[in-house]
């Protein structure tokens, strides 16, 4: 039987404690180590005796509690001395240059360090600095590897070559960054693909908190170019509408400022952390909240982030989409978000920036009421459009994948009809093919 030592670079335990998130954070803040569970301080084995429900609580703890997620460096091993079980975790020096407890953030608490066999806090400097360091010298996004290898993107060339960009297959991947050092596809390549495993739901809950969801819809897993497309068009198509016949011109209310969200989105997209998770839209009964992972972004203070100082976290995203024309340099975002509703629908934090656009009363009052309204797909878009156009804008909204076969057989109609219905709708300019007739999508246009 071997004989343990705990030492600056071994963390023995004699079973499995919720200390052991602290444990893994501390070793990835310095120079990684080892946390043998089932070893008693003496370094006796003693063994584990329940393997898969500790391994379960290990294996959550590595995914759902540590910032950011040190899942693909972490390994975990069952091992066997004398008869008994032991598992081991091989905890290396993490590849970002902080780590904290989800729970308590990138705070004194949530950011500790190896030294010697214990576990000390950080000071504020030290996670100041560390922090920063993430964010210096080369962007995150082009350093971290992709959670895939085959990756395309037809999508991005389309959107690039509509837009009148010159695109040579040759030199494409090394003009967009797409690789990190080591050659392999980095996460900037992988939110750009045609299909990735990044997801981007779209929540709507039955009240006014998250105890019951009425409606999930996944944008996701595909270019976020795409993402944003449709992440608009479903925006749009809440956007309820009232209006007012009694005076002229006639007075139009809608349920939230569109241009003010659309902002919000946007900052949404191009400022989040992504190491982390991806952003995330919430509907409720009397508002929307947007939410992105990070804080603020590296060297910006409250202040800059409200006077509208442009300081993108992630640069080069940032760039592809100026180049789209999707957004702007000017930071007159998070300005017209402030004009419309003030500086308290923002909730800022070290760990994300909140974006809550409470709903208007009047119209949330005559959408029960349903009084002179137009509910669904939106004025701007509702314009001139015969029925069974609008009942395909619904789907295509809701999934741009759909065949004619498909969306003939939902609403109804024959197929003809369908494909008489979709060429309408494009030369109406509110809708859009992106790819082939046999692989590509429809884009519904604001």
């Amino acid at each position: 039987m071997a004989q343990y030592i705990e030492s600056e670079k071994t963390e023995l335990k004699v079973k499995y404690t919720d200390t052991i998130c602290k444990e893994i954070v501390a070793f990835l803040n310095a120079d990684g180590g080892q946390i043998l569970i089932g070893v008693n301080d003496d370094g006796d084995v003693v063994g584990v005796k329940e393997i898969d429900d500790t391994l379960r609580k290990i294996s959550d703890v590595i995914t759902t509690q540590i910032e950011p997620n040190p899942q693909e460096e972490i390994r975990t091993e069952v091992l066997f001395d004398s008869g008994k079980t032991l598992i081991a975790l091989s905890i290396p020096k993490g590849t970002r240059n902080i780590y904290c407890q989800k729970k308590y953030g990138f705070s004194s608490s949530g950011c500790v360090i190896r030294i010697g066999t214990t576990c000390k806090e950080m000071t504020p400097e030290q996670i100041r600095i560390r922090y920063e360091k993430n964010f210096s010298d080369e962007e995150y996004m082009l350093r971290k590897r992709a959670s895939r290898s085959d990756l395309t993107f037809r999508e991005l060339k389309i959107y690039y070559a509509e837009k009148g960009f010159h695109v040579d297959d040759a030199s494409f991947e090394a003009n967009f960054n797409l690789r990190n050092k080591e050659g392999d596809y980095n996460l900037l390549a992988e939110l750009l693909a045609d299909k990735n495993s990044i997801p981007f739901s779209f929540v709507k809950f039955s009240g006014v908190d998250k105890a019951a969801i009425s409606e999930r819809n996944d944008y996701g897993y595909g270019c976020i170019l795409s993402v944003y497309e449709k992440i608009k068009a479903r925006l749009s198509a809440e956007n309820i509408c009232i209006s007012d016949t009694s005076v002229r011109p006639r007075k139009d209310k809608y349920l939230f400022d569109y241009d003010a969200v659309n902002e919000a989105v946007l900052n949404a997209l191009v400022h989040n952390d992504w190491t982390v998770t991806e952003p995330q839209i919430s509907i409720f009964s009397d508002r929307m909240e947007i939410l992105s992972h990070g804080g603020l972004p590296n060297g910006m203070t409250m202040e800059d982030f409200y006077e509208g100082i442009s300081h993108p976290r992630n640069v080069t995203l940032m760039r592809i989409f100026l180049s789209m024309g999707l957004t702007e340099h000017t930071g007159h975002g998070v300005p017209t978000i402030i004009k419309k509703y003030n500086k308290t629908v923002f909730e800022i934090t070290d760990n994300y920036v909140k974006c809550r656009i409470p709903f208007n009363k009047e119209v949330l009052k005559s959408s029960v009421n349903n009084v002179g309204i137009n509910v669904g797909i939106n004025v701007g878009i509702n314009v001139g459009i015969n029925k069974t156009e609008k009942a395909v804008l619904g789907i295509l909204i809701g999934n741009p994948e759909k065949t004619a076969d498909e969306m003939a057989t939902e609403i109804g109609v024959t197929k003809r009809t369908i494909e008489r219905t979709l060429v309408s709708l494009k030369k109406k300019g509110k809708i859009e093919r992106i790819g082939s007739n046999k692989s590509g999508s429809w884009v519904v246009i604001q």
